[in-house]
């Protein structure tokens, strides 16, 4: 029963998650998706407790493991799209 819920949550959330995203104006999309990368430093947190987790299976571990990796590049290339977004303000040749 437990599976189910979960199960109905996530699908839930995925059609919540596409729906706002697709409402989103291509002007707003880029500032609002590099400043919500951050966000995935949780993300990290939650990777490192369960790869680390002392009671996980090698399964759990594995999982983290690969949460680690993909949530690092979100947040690296966040970091870059927002670099690069503030880098088209700035004045060209002065300081």
């Amino acid at each position: 029963m437990e599976t189910i819920l979960l199960l109905f949550i996530f699908t839930l959330a995925a059609f919540l998650g596409f729906e706002l995203i697709s409402k989103v104006p291509s002007q707003l999309h880029t500032p609002l998706m590099s400043g919500s990368n951050a966000i995935s430093g949780i993300t990290i947190v939650g990777a490192l407790i369960a790869a680390g987790g002392t009671a996980g299976s090698w399964f759990a571990t594995g999982l983290g493991a690969a949460a680690i990796v993909l949530a690092t590049i979100n947040v690296v290339g966040g970091y870059m799209v927002t670099d690069r977004m503030l880098a088209m303000f700035k004045k060209k040749g002065g300081k």
